[in-house]
């Protein structure tokens, strides 16, 4: 069965890199005890996977993780465990059951919503509170991407969903797209604005928080409807086992035993074979001296 674990990531750990986060968590869900499913191969390692990696330095309310479980207790009793294996830093907020054709994380990921703060003494001149909704109207907003190929111009307006300004906390809200194939980072959205305004941000000019990640739930040809992620999922509210993941992980080690044995069999009879041979030019040697003599 597949498990959403939503989580949020403040404080000084949000300097931890997106690769130091999973192997927390792989540590994470050891030490809570749950009972996660791991891959049938010979190395087998836990079956998980993330949605959008948040970048370095960035804080969030809204951060996923899929995982594959062989046993679930309930969603209240798991969200415990976590918190009690975890960090200061990283706190889990929501788990809950995924359908059968929900798909993965990653995979699943259409947008994001954040909320942007400049940084005192580094706001742009410009009223950029007051010209936002003009920049939002737009009928495009080209921005230039660098690849490992070549330069691409890109219009990144149909990417962006919500623009908005909050006079009272100094706070730009906006949601854009964050799917693989679209993915705006708000870092180019701001740039653009200061661009149309003919200014270059300051260097670490602004902080930015996610504040959740969402999936479309519309049908094919139907407009864009964005539910957090963990919205496709139902809360736990008994123990549950997945028989067919139990079998399928007793099989793999059924089979990784028998390929072990095989190997040893193997190694043993390789061995006796080396020692046969040896022991043969032992006595050739042997026989070779004895007629010298």
């Amino acid at each position: 069965m597949k498990v959403r674990v939503k989580f949020r990531k403040f404080g000084p750990i949000r300097f931890i890199g997106h690769l130091d986060v999973m192997r927390f968590f792989q540590k994470c869900i050891r030490r809570a005890e749950i009972d996660v499913a791991y891959t049938t191969g010979f190395s087998p390692h836990q079956i998980m996977t993330f949605a959008a990696p948040l970048g370095v330095g960035l804080t969030s309310d809204g951060e996923y993780m899929d995982i594959e479980c062989n046993s679930v207790t309930d969603s209240r009793d798991m969200i415990e465990r976590f918190n009690r294996a975890s960090v200061p830093g990283i706190e889990i907020v929501s788990v809950v059951l995924l359908p059968d054709h929900a798909g993965n994380a990653m995979a699943s990921v259409a947008a994001a919503s954040y909320t942007v703060r400049f940084r005192e003494g580094r706001e742009p001149t410009f009223d950029y509170m007051g010209k936002l909704d003009a920049f939002y109207a737009l009928p495009q907003i080209l921005i230039t991407r660098e690849t490992k190929k070549n330069t691409l111009t890109v219009d990144i307006r149909p990417g962006i969903y919500e623009l908005t300004a909050d006079r009272e906390s100094g706070a730009v809200h906006m949601t854009v797209d964050a799917s693989s194939g679209g993915n705006i980072k708000p870092g180019q959205v701001l740039e653009a604005y200061a661009a149309w305004q003919g200014e270059k941000l300051a260097e670490n000019a602004y902080t930015v928080h996610r504040r959740d990640t969402y999936v479309n739930l519309a049908a094919a040809g139907e407009p864009m409807r964005l539910a957090p992620m963990d919205a496709v999922g139902s809360l736990i509210t008994r123990p549950m086992v997945d028989e067919e993941r139990i079998e399928i992980a007793r099989q793999a080690r059924i089979r990784k035993e028998e390929t072990m044995a095989e190997n040893r069999r193997i190694r043993q009879e390789t061995m006796a074979a080396a020692e046969t041979l040896r022991q043969e030019w032992m006595r050739g040697k042997e026989d070779e001296q004895s007629n010298r003599a």
